[in-house]
């Protein structure tokens, strides 16, 4: 399974562009999963629910199952977090995998950079950025720039890469 990260600050529209990267690749033949990664709290279930509520009674993990889909929740009720490659571990595979943050972990991603948000570049401080999607071409950039809105040419970037792990 090949691994390509979008990683930049909050705001730089990673998501967004994620989202315009998945229909692309799929209209390709490419089977694609996302990881995400979130620095907060959040909950993927509504309270009242009966799953909410067997989390809520603590349970460490609740499955949720019909025809259209199933989803696993685990709690982790103060164990660490698990690692990257753990968590990839517990993914079906696939041609694919999109992941969104992670930005420390070790796999090749593609920076998405706003300077309007006046934050700096992570590139420098990351080797494994291999090209900076940005709204605007930057002078002096010593990796390739892809317009940031253009999913077909990030796509096909993202799929010539030869480094996908």
């Amino acid at each position: 399974m090949r691994i390509f990260g979008l990683a930049g600050w909050s705001g730089s529209g990673k998501t967004t562009l994620m989202t315009a990267l998945i229909p692309e690749l799929v209209s390709r033949g490419i089977t694609v999963s996302t990881l995400k990664h979130a620095h907060h709290a959040f909950d993927v279930d509504q309270p009242g629910k009966d799953s909410w509520r067997h989390r809520q009674a603590g349970a460490r993990e609740v499955m949720i199952s019909s025809p259209n889909r199933w989803a696993l929740m685990h709690e982790l009720r103060g164990v660490p977090e698990p690692s990257f490659g753990e968590l990839v571990e517990r993914m079906s595979p696939v041609d694919l995998l999109l992941v969104e943050g992670f930005k420390r972990y070790p796999h090749p991603k593609i920076e998405v950079y706003r300077p309007s948000l006046g934050k700096p570049l992570l590139h420098p401080e990351d080797p494994f950025v291999v090209a900076i999607a940005c709204d605007q071409a930057l002078p002096g950039l010593p990796l390739p720039w892809l317009p940031l809105s253009d999913a077909s040419t990030i796509a096909t970037f993202i799929l010539d890469h030869d480094e996908c792990t």
